[in-house]
């Protein structure tokens, strides 16, 4: 199950591929010279995609899970 929501705002990137080399799981990879997520459940909500994009293009939002009896 997903830990986390990664946005990419396709009309701000510009393919630099800082976020890819920086993901440490794998989670985006480059399609069509821009940024996708490529695994959503790889993600552990290190944020290093979205503080480093120099076009501000990713939003990383950690998702919250509800535990039983709530």
């Amino acid at each position: 199950m997903a830990k986390a929501n990664v946005l990419i705002d396709l009309e701000r990137c510009k393919g630099c591929e800082i976020c890819v080399k920086l993901c440490p799981t794998e989670t985006l990879h480059m399609q069509n010279f821009k940024a996708a997520v490529k695994d959503i459940d790889k993600c552990t909500v290190c944020m290093n995609c979205e503080l480093r994009c120099p076009d501000f293009a990713i939003t990383v939002t950690r998702l919250t899970t509800a535990t039983k009896g709530e």
